[in-house]
């Protein structure tokens, strides 16, 4: 259990909630850091108040590592509704086009869908919390502003058709994919992007993050599960929910340091350490598994302190 103050409790590690549908990802965090009576939290990148799942919170020292779930790769389900445009290229936004998209084929659907994989540039959508000369590109796009942006590259890992459905009414194709995407990419500007394509215009019905760096669907906890333990009074429950500091950065090799070397480190000094990595970043361990910060391997082949745990 943390220590309290009055400002909260100081405690730390990295909670995997489950984002409720029309939620920000903001009033999500203060939720939970009012739940948790938590002093300092912060997220690790937003979803749009329509996605729904993982999304890690950081909590206390934790906060110090959000950046190595900000760089992290993403994966998705979505629905793409084929046939409209949105003005925001999602179910929030007004229906600014609509086509024929019943007469297209499964397998043209699926060819074109397919050339989104890889590597490639993307132009960010207006809709989106970029920032043009200091200001949020969503808010000028509320004031009806339109800014060119500049293309970034992204990378696509993996694409996955799981639905194909062909609404005859309303002449539109709903399908739902999963996607394994770099960060910054935008799911929704893959959807307009693939209504371009076709000819047909399209958008984001629906979007599920299903994994956030080495963090999955299966690990999230919703807020009823919270709310129940808040309720309870169960603090220490709670804290249970609370996964290692370090849990984000097990792609990063470790090094194990004796109370010697762990004492000057922690003094901003550089050390040698047996059996390091030649370069890079590491985790360093204490010898009693007690996770202290992130280092790197300098030029003479010592490790020194990048950023470190305050105790």
């Amino acid at each position: 259990m943390g220590r309290a103050n009055r400002r909260g409790r100081l405690i730390n590690g990295i909670l995997v909630l489950d984002k409720p549908l029309g939620l920000s990802s903001n009033k999500a965090l203060q939720q939970c850091k009012r739940l948790f009576f938590a002093a300092k939290a912060g997220h690790t990148g937003s979803l749009d108040p329509l996605a729904t799942g993982v999304l890690p919170l950081c909590f206390g020292e934790a906060t110090k590592f959000s950046q190595f779930l900000l760089d992290a790769n993403k994966a998705y389900t979505s629905t793409f509704v084929l046939g409209q445009s949105s003005s925001t290229d999602d179910a929030d936004g007004e229906i600014t086009t609509v086509a024929d998209a019943s007469k297209l084929s499964e397998a043209e659907v699926l060819s074109a869908l397919m050339t989104f994989q890889g590597e490639q540039q993307q132009v960010p959508p207006m809709y989106s919390a970029l920032k043009h000369n200091g200001e949020r590109l969503y808010k000028l796009a509320r004031r009806g502003e339109e800014v060119e942006r500049a293309s970034r590259d992204i990378r696509v890992d993996d694409i996955e058709l799981l639905a194909y459905r062909v609404n005859d009414v309303s002449q539109v194709i709903e399908i739902d994919v999963r996607l394994a995407v770099s960060k910054g990419t935008y799911i929704r500007s893959i959807a307009a992007d693939l209504g371009e394509k076709l000819a047909v215009g399209g958008y984001v019905s629906a979007l599920r993050r299903i994994q956030s760096g080495p963090f999955v669907e299966a690990q999230a906890i919703d807020f009823e599960q919270l709310e129940q333990l808040k309720v309870a009074d169960n603090t220490a429950a709670l804290d249970e929910l609370l996964l290692p500091m370090d849990s984000a950065l097990k792609h990063i090799p470790s090094v194990v340091l004796d109370p010697s070397t762990g004492f000057y480190l922690q003094r901003g000094q550089a050390v040698q350490v047996p059996d390091s990595p030649l370069n890079g970043k590491v985790r360093l361990l204490m010898e009693t598994g007690d996770f202290i910060g992130i280092g790197e391997i300098d030029d003479q082949g010592r490790v020194a302190p990048k950023r470190l745990v305050v105790s």
